[in-house]
């Protein structure tokens, strides 16, 4: 609908931390949990209407206002205004975040209406790819794009190296308070690195070739948006209440369906019922017990898997109970084994656990990735709250083999799910009358 010319980057430059880092923090090192990051960046927009009628010269004088205070923010989150040295270090050597501004010659209230696909990577500071994620490569970049309206969407793009979806909404929080004057100040927590401390990359080596089978982008892949709200969340809580499990949470019931759903899809495709393997990230904020690990930069994040084998009979509450199974063991008992200096044997034994899962021969595998309940509709840079947040998108994204993100929609209650699926399978799976009993495909974000 759109033509993706009609998008241009008027400036590019960098904005510096107000104050200079001092000597002794120049080189960060980053934790175990880092290394084993195999993402290059993450990516997020934030796309926020013109409530004020402000016309696109004024919309301009507020990206001057985020530039300043972004300054002010990376002095407090200083490697962040770094790059990267190597796997085991940022370099924080204040080089500043990459910044553009960007005219859109459409209204965003078009595009929320129909919205592409094919266009949101346009909104971001670059396509995030692999390459130029390396040494030298800068830890923070944005893009604020200025639609003809006067609306505007903030692109960012952050090394995952380290940050996860958590320690950006911490960084995004602490932007928006510097932007709006508030009294309160966001310091971010760094202790990350000795709470989980690194060690050689063998370990990193070690999950990489348990990954492998999903580790690989597939050309055909496709993107598509299921959208479940909140009373199709409550009749699948209800479902899986009424088999036994008690109190489902909004994402072991959508994830379950939907890896029921791609399952179902995988198998006519291929004509037979293959093993598959359900993977979390799961945050490890929640189980520390240090009272500001909400504030904590890097990644604090633990997979778990579930293995569905090819002689399992797929129900929905039979996988929400896999689900839930599995996201239980990242508990307080684990996370306590996996700090310090002999963490790294609890998690080794757990790759070791994973590994043995996933060497069962030909293995469909299921990426899920959970941004609810991060708070990103609550980003308020002083013009309202955003009217629509995307995270990774698939087209482009490296690493896109059978990944589903899962992200809130504005109301908090309900879910975004941004499915990427070989497009065969993804045919299949768009046209399942189970799946879209409960979710809508694509439906505009506008209320």
């Amino acid at each position: 609908m759109f033509d993706a010319m009609e998008i241009e980057v008027i400036s590019k430059e960098s904005i510096k931390p107000s104050s200079p880092t001092p000597n002794h923090l120049k080189t960060f090192k980053l934790s175990v949990l880092d290394q084993l990051v195999v993402n290059p960046y993450v990516p997020i927009v934030l796309y926020y209407p013109n409530r004020n009628g402000n016309n696109i010269l004024q919309a301009q004088e507020k990206s001057l206002a985020l530039k300043e205070s972004l300054s002010k923010t990376l002095t407090q989150f200083y490697p962040l205004a770094g790059t990267v040295k190597n796997d085991l270090s940022i370099d924080c050597n204040d080089v500043g975040a990459y910044y553009a501004v960007a005219l859109v010659r459409f209204r965003l209230d078009e595009f929320l209406s129909h919205p592409d696909h094919n266009l949101i990577n346009r909104f971001l500071p670059f396509q995030p790819s692999l390459e130029g994620s390396g040494a030298g490569a800068r830890v923070t970049n944005v893009q604020v794009n200025i639609f003809k309206c006067g609306g505007i969407a903030i692109g960012l793009c952050i090394q995952h190296k380290i940050v996860d979806a958590a320690a950006v909404h911490t960084f995004l929080k602490g932007w928006t308070n510097m932007a709006c004057g508030a009294k309160e100040v966001v310091y971010p927590n760094l202790t990350a690195p000795s709470l989980f401390p690194a060690k050689d990359l063998w370990l990193r080596e070690s999950l990489m070739a348990m990954s492998a089978p999903w580790l690989k982008e597939k050309m055909s892949c496709i993107t598509k948006r299921f959208v479940f709200d909140v009373d199709a969340i409550s009749t699948l809580r209800a479902e899986a209440t009424r088999n036994g499990v008690q109190n489902p949470t909004r994402v072991e019931v959508v994830s379950a369906l939907i890896w029921k759903c791609a399952m179902a899809a995988s198998k006519e495709t291929c004509g037979f019922q293959k093993p598959s393997r359900f993977t979390l990230p799961v945050n490890l904020r929640k189980k520390l017990t240090s009272t500001l690990s909400k504030d904590l930069i890097c990644n604090v994040l633990w997979v778990t898997t579930a293995e569905c084998p090819a002689d399992y009979e797929t129900t929905f509450h039979g996988l929400v109970k896999k689900v839930r199974k599995c996201i239980s063991k990242i508990d307080i008992k684990f996370v306590n084994k996996a700090q310090g200096d002999k963490g790294y044997i609890a998690m080794l034994e757990s790759i070791k656990e994973m590994g043995e899962i996933g060497s069962e021969g030909t293995m469909d595998n299921y990426l899920f990735t959970s941004w609810c309940k991060m708070g990103f509709y609550e980003i308020d840079f002083g013009w309202g709250k955003p009217s629509w947040v995307t995270g990774i998108v698939g087209h482009g994204y490296p690493v896109v083999m059978n990944i589903i993100n899962l992200i809130d929609t504005k109301c908090g209650e309900g879910i975004e799910a941004w499915v990427n699926l070989d497009e065969e399978e993804m045919e299949i799976l768009q046209g399942n009358p189970e799946l879209l009993a409960f979710a809508s495909l694509d439906p505009s974000p506008l209320p």
